[in-house]
């Protein structure tokens, strides 16, 4: 399996990596935000994407993208690929999309928002701490990329306070703290309380 950093030559899965993003969603059932082949394609060309590859064929993929100034960035579309899925594969993206953001970006503060479990204990394991949308970036095009989740108008009628997703941030500039086991069920208990309250409301 070879883990690179992702460039041109690599156009070519621009329309598979969309389809498992696509198909991620449907299989899951929870909100995750659409990404086209051509949205793909710019995130291969500037050197701020890592793909992983079995030989030719595709085994995962995930994204770097630069918000507030380079104040932010955010690792995203994180996906592997079926065939290659409960290998420990994403662990090892999640790690190298980490590691390029830090190299590249050096002062930034990297953040995400997931619904899913294993995502939040992979981003804990790497420093990673659950904090409120406030604290992430307020730049308005980041949040347009929601605007294909099926729970954006959850994120509308909070006026972007809050949504299913949990926000998570890496501050370089905060002491480094010690490793941390996540607490499963009390992120479980969050996620349920949350499907619970915005979830009964859209169904009004």
């Amino acid at each position: 399996m070879e883990i690179i950093v992702a460039n041109e030559s690599h156009f070519k899965y621009a329309q598979i990596i969309s389809d498992t993003i696509t198909e991620s969603a449907k299989v899951r059932g929870t909100g995750i935000a659409r990404r086209t082949p051509e949205y793909i394609i710019k995130r291969l060309q500037n050197g701020n994407a890592i793909i992983a590859l079995d030989g030719d064929k595709f085994a995962g993929f995930c994204y770097i993208e630069v918000w507030g100034n380079k104040d932010f960035v955010a690792n995203s579309g994180l996906i592997v690929h079926p065939d290659y899925r409960n290998q420990g594969l994403a662990k090892q993206i999640k790690k190298a999309v980490f590691d390029l953001s830090r190299k590249k970006f050096p002062d930034a503060k990297i953040f995400g928002i997931t619904t899913g479990l294993a995502v939040m204990k992979m981003n804990y394991e790497l420093g990673y701490r659950p904090v409120t949308f406030s604290e992430l970036t307020d730049d308005p095009e980041f949040w347009k990329g929601c605007q294909t989740c099926k729970n954006f108008d959850i994120l509308t009628r909070t006026e972007k306070k809050m949504c299913l997703c949990t926000g998570m941030l890496y501050d370089p500039a905060s002491k480094k703290q010690e490793p941390k086991k996540l607490n499963n069920k009390a992120f479980q208990r969050l996620k349920s309380i949350k499907e619970q309250l915005f979830l009964k409301k859209k169904d009004k």
